[in-house]
């Protein structure tokens, strides 16, 4: 085989002028971290998560305690246990049914004497009416698992909501969330129902 004077040499300069040249990236981490500022600086957040819950009022020492008292007849027990079954005033109950109950407890229809007094208020917008002292209290057992408590709340929050949009409909004409802060605030008082979350532990099988 026959190699002409300088062959190799033309060759290795060839394939040096072909190589692809290196790219610097030095400054990628930079430019990395300043679209990571970006994004954190443009990008609204939802302000709106978490479980909202108003903790029972601290009783009053100088107060007999038979006078800070939730009659029983107020109170929805509302339960879950280890094996995320649900229990309703110590009754086994689907799910599904959950959201009705708490519904119909809550506005007592019928004002039947075993479900929740009534008391008259003033309420801007509705003057004197008279408004439910319903109390939902909610408990799970320690080994209940977090999406089971979670459904649950839901669907306490969802029949709550439901009264008081079907109200602001009837009284305003519209939904409840598209009310001002003042007509918003009305329909929820008299839609109070405050959710009560006592501590986990073990409740029955």
């Amino acid at each position: 085989m026959n190699f002409r004077p300088g062959g190799v040499k033309s060759f290795q300069m060839a394939r040096k002028r072909r190589s692809v040249p290196e790219i610097n990236a030095g400054s990628m981490a930079d430019i990395a971290f300043l679209l990571l500022i970006f994004f954190l600086a443009v990008t609204t957040l939802d302000t709106d998560t978490g479980l909202m819950r108003q903790l029972p009022a601290i009783p009053d020492p100088n107060v007999p305690q038979d006078v800070n008292k939730i009659n029983d007849r107020n109170i929805l027990e509302v339960k879950v246990n280890k094996d995320n079954m649900l229990l309703v005033e110590g009754q086994l109950t689907d799910f599904n049914r959950l959201r009705e109950i708490a519904h119909n407890f809550i506005l007592n229809p019928n004002d039947s004497p075993n479900m929740p007094e009534k008391r008259v208020i003033n309420i801007p917008y509705f003057g004197n009416v008279a408004v439910t002292k319903a109390v939902i209290s909610l408990q799970n057992d320690i080994g209940t698992k977090y999406g089971v408590y979670i459904a649950v709340q839901n669907e306490l929050i969802a029949a709550r909501a439901k009264l008081r949009d079907d109200l602001s409909r009837q009284e305003f004409g519209m939904p409840y969330e598209k009310l001002d802060e003042d007509r918003r605030g009305a329909v929820d008082d008299f839609f109070e129902v405050p959710i009560s979350e006592a501590e986990p532990k073990r409740i029955g099988e």
